[in-house]
C-alpha cells in the first residue's frame, strides 16, 4: 500500500509540476498579442533584408546577364555566369590550380552554403512574380533574395508523360483551382484529376494558417503542393530542411521540380524517401511544419488518406520532362542535330568531367546519394550526403544546388571543376555549358 500511494503520490507531483511548467510556457507565449509580435517583426524585417543582400552582394555579381540563344521552354532568356565574385583578385583559374587545403586556409572558396535570410523562423519565402498574383503568401518577417532573372519563369509549362502530342499543357497558364478541371477534364482520368485537385488544395502549413502562431498578415488556409511546386515544376522558392537539428543547422532548400518523378527512385534531398507516395504523405503530416508534429496538431494538420496520396502521386508520375529537340532516344546528342561545341561538351561530360558518373543519360541521374564533402574547401560543418538530381531540362530550374547558391549553370561548372578537381580548360567548360543547355 505504502509503494502505491507513493507512486500515486509521485505522479501527482509530475502533474502538478507539468501544470506549473505548461501554464508558465503558455503565460510566455501570451505575454506578446499576435498584432505585437507582427509589429516588431516587420520593424525588423528590413534589417534582415539588408543583412543578406550585403551578404548577396559580397558573393555575387547580381547584375542579369541573359541569352536568348537558348531559352527555357516557355521563352525566358537563360541567365549567364559566372556569378561568383573571387576574393584577392584570383581567377577560376587560379583556384584550379589550388588545393583544397590552400582554397580553406586563405579562405577563398567562391560557393559557400548559401543561407536563409531569417533562419531563425525558417519557413517557406515565395518570389515577387507569385506575391503579386498571389499576396496570401507575403511573410510580414521576410522577403525573397535574389533577382528574377536568376529563377525559372513564371508560370512554367508543363508537359505530360501521356499527352507529349500537346505540348505545354497548361496553355501559358498558371493552374489552379479555378482553371483545373477546364484545362484537364478532357486529358486527365477521374483518378488523376482528383490528384491535381488535391495538389491545388491549400492545407495549414507553419508560416502559413489561421492561428496566431503565423508569418502572414491575415490568416489563410495555408499553401498548396502547387504553391511551391507551380504547374508541377518550381519558380525558385525556398525553405529550411526539416531534417537537421538544431536550428541553425539546417540548410536552406530549394524547391525543386517535379518533372520525371516517374523515373525517380529517391525522393528528398536528404530524407532518401523510397516513393513518391511516401515523400507526399511526409511533406503533409512532418515538413510542413518543421517537423514538429506538436505544432502541426495545433495548426490544423491535414490527415491524408493512403487514397488521396495515391490519387496525388497518380498525377505527379505523369509531369513530363520538358522536350530536347537534340537528344536521341537514348539521351545523347544527335549528331545531326548537335553543334560541334556541344557535342565536345558531351565528350566532356562522359569524359574528362566525370559528370556521366553521377548524371549517366537518358535521365541524367544515377539514383543515389553522394557526399561531395565540399567542407574540404571551407571552414564549416559537413554537408553529407545529397540526393543527385536529374539534370533533363536543367536550364528550366535556376538555381542550382541543393541551396540555390550556384545562380547559373556557368557557377555550377565552375563549381565542380573545383570541388572535382578537373583542372578543365576555359574551352572545355564553354563547351560542357552548351551541352548542358540541350538537356
Amino acid at each position: 500500500m505504502v509503494k502505491i500511494f507513493l507512486l500515486v503520490g509521485g505522479i501527482y507531483l509530475l502533474f502538478l509540476a507539468f501544470s506549473w511548467g505548461y501554464v508558465k510556457v503558455d503565460k510566455i507565449l501570451r505575454d506578446k498579442s499576435f498584432t505585437e509580435i507582427m509589429k516588431e517583426e516587420k520593424a525588423n524585417k528590413p534589417k534582415i533584408m539588408a543583412k543578406q543582400r550585403k551578404l548577396l552582394k559580397e558573393r555575387y555579381n547580381l547584375t542579369p546577364k541573359t541569352t536568348t540563344e537558348v531559352t527555357m521552354s516557355g521563352g525566358k532568356p537563360i541567365p549567364v555566369g559566372p556569378t561568383a565574385k573571387l576574393k584577392d583578385g584570383l581567377t577560376f583559374e587560379d583556384l584550379a590550380n589550388m588545393t583544397p587545403e590552400e582554397i580553406k586556409e586563405k579562405g577563398v572558396f567562391p560557393y559557400l552554403p548559401l543561407p536563409h535570410p531569417h533562419p531563425q523562423n525558417g519557413g517557406m519565402v515565395f518570389p515577387p512574380v507569385q506575391t503579386r498574383i498571389h499576396p496570401e503568401l507575403v511573410r510580414f518577417d521576410v522577403d525573397f533574395d535574389l533577382p528574377d532573372a536568376f529563377l525559372p519563369e513564371f508560370p512554367p509549362p508543363l508537359y505530360l508523360t501521356t499527352h507529349p502530342e500537346l505540348g505545354d499543357v497548361s496553355k501559358g497558364k498558371e493552374i489552379t483551382l479555378d482553371n483545373y478541371y477546364e484545362l484537364f477534364k478532357d486529358i486527365l482520368t477521374p483518378v488523376q484529376l482528383e490528384g491535381l485537385r488535391l495538389l491545388l488544395t491549400k492545407f495549414p502549413q507553419q508560416q502559413f494558417n489561421s492561428t496566431d502562431d503565423r508569418k502572414s498578415e491575415k490568416p489563410s488556409l495555408g499553401v498548396s503542393c502547387f504553391d511551391c511546386h507551380v504547374n508541377g515544376h518550381t519558380t525558385g522558392q525556398f525553405h529550411l530542411n526539416p531534417d537537421n537539428r538544431p536550428q541553425e543547422t539546417r540548410f536552406r532548400i530549394d524547391t525543386v521540380s517535379l518533372r520525371g518523378t516517374h523515373v525517380q527512385q529517391l525522393f528528398g534531398s536528404k530524407r532518401s524517401l523510397r516513393s513518391v507516395e511516401d515523400f507526399t504523405e511526409f511533406e503533409q503530416r512532418s515538413a510542413y511544419f518543421d517537423g514538429d508534429h506538436t505544432l502541426a496538431a495545433k495548426k490544423g494538420i491535414n490527415q491524408l488518406s493512403r487514397e488521396q496520396v495515391m490519387h496525388m502521386a497518380q498525377f505527379i508520375n505523369i509531369i513530363d520532362f520538358p522536350p530536347a529537340p537534340k537528344l536521341n532516344r537514348y539521351g545523347r546528342l544527335d549528331p545531326a542535330k548537335a553543334t560541334e561545341k556541344e557535342l565536345l561538351g558531351e565528350k566532356i561530360f562522359f569524359g574528362k568531367g566525370r559528370c556521366g558518373y553521377c548524371h549517366p543519360a537518358p535521365y541524367y541521374t544515377d539514383q543515389l546519394m553522394h557526399d561531395l564533402k565540399v567542407e574540404r574547401f571551407y571552414q564549416g560543418r559537413p554537408e553529407g550526403p545529397i540526393k543527385t538530381f536529374t539534370l533533363r531540362g536543367l536550364k528550366d530550374s535556376p538555381p542550382y544546388f541543393h541551396d540555390g547558391r550556384l545562380l547559373t549553370i556557368e557557377d555550377t561548372v565552375e563549381f565542380f571543376n573545383l570541388v572535382l578537381e578537373l583542372k578543365l580548360t576555359r574551352e572545355e567548360k564553354e563547351a560542357l555549358v552548351a551541352f548542358l543547355r540541350q538537356l
